[in-house]
């Protein structure tokens, strides 16, 4: 069984978790034991980990082109970057070591709070901030945005793009990874991650809601995004890493470009 698995799929899982109610200093030992759980690559968010590396490695390719910058160590100091639902932070802190200017948001406090105490501990600097897109208030345009497993979760695509898209500067790029809605996806996120693995409390994905590439394409570019690439996620279970592929069937990503 292949591991896919939403980003925001995890997201929604441990956003149920109780609230601390007692003091702030109970609170700080609460998100710092999640903080811990969140970046253990062997715990409960592994998977995760495992999506990471060649999800930076096809953002981070995509950028350089566009942009024309040179692969330094800090190739994307220049640039002021947007992750939207954030979560704990797996993909906002390396892009954040790339140099890249920070903002991270998301709709759920502990996520967010997770994701400050560790950025805390390793001395970066991300503006982290409880919010969505939709609600998000700033003047601030952003060159690259990143909606990793959002989409198939929001009530409102088209709303959800509009206001994602008037974040972005013109020319800029906005990336989104999602859920093909295929009987393969169903089987793969919903049956097999649900019900059979119990990676996922049933009735954390609605099929329907699963997002077919033309479709994302097509509200895209009602708001002015332009897809320019579109590529899809598979997982190698020898080598136990995620490839990329032009198997869309399930996850993929593509890239847009703000015209």
């Amino acid at each position: 069984m292949s591991k896919n698995i939403s980003f925001v799929s995890v997201l929604i899982y441990w956003s149920g978790l109780s609230k601390s109610k007692t003091s702030k200093k109970s609170e700080f030992k609460h998100f710092t034991n999640l903080a811990e759980e969140w970046w253990n690559p062997d715990g409960k968010f592994g998977i995760l980990h495992n999506l990471t590396p060649i999800r930076i490695e096809y953002i981070k390719t995509s950028i350089l082109k566009q942009f024309n910058i040179k692969n330094e160590k800090k190739p994307f100091s220049k640039l002021e970057i947007l992750d939207i639902g954030c979560g704990g932070g797996l993909l906002t802190e390396p892009m954040c070591r790339l140099g890249g200017n920070l903002t991270g948001i998301d709709a759920s406090e502990k996520n967010i709070a997770v994701a400050k105490i560790h950025a805390k501990k390793n001395k970066l600097k991300i503006n982290y901030i409880c919010t969505s897109p939709e609600k998000f208030k700033t003047k601030k345009k952003f060159d690259i945005i990143l909606n990793m497993e959002i989409v198939e979760h929001v009530n409102d695509l088209d709303y959800f793009i509009k206001s994602s898209s008037s974040l972005l500067k013109d020319n800029g790029i906005m990336f989104v990874a999602t859920i093909n809605k295929t009987l393969k996806s169903y089987l793969f996120a919903i049956i097999g991650a649900e019900y059979i693995l119990n990676w996922l409390p049933v009735g954390t994905h609605d099929w329907f809601k699963f997002v077919e590439p033309y479709e994302l394409k097509n509200v895209c570019e009602k708001n002015k995004l332009k897809i320019s690439d579109n590529k899809g996620f598979k997982y190698n279970i020898f080598s136990d890493k995620w490839e990329l592929s032009n198997d869309t069937d399930v996850n993929y990503i593509s890239k847009f470009e703000k015209i």
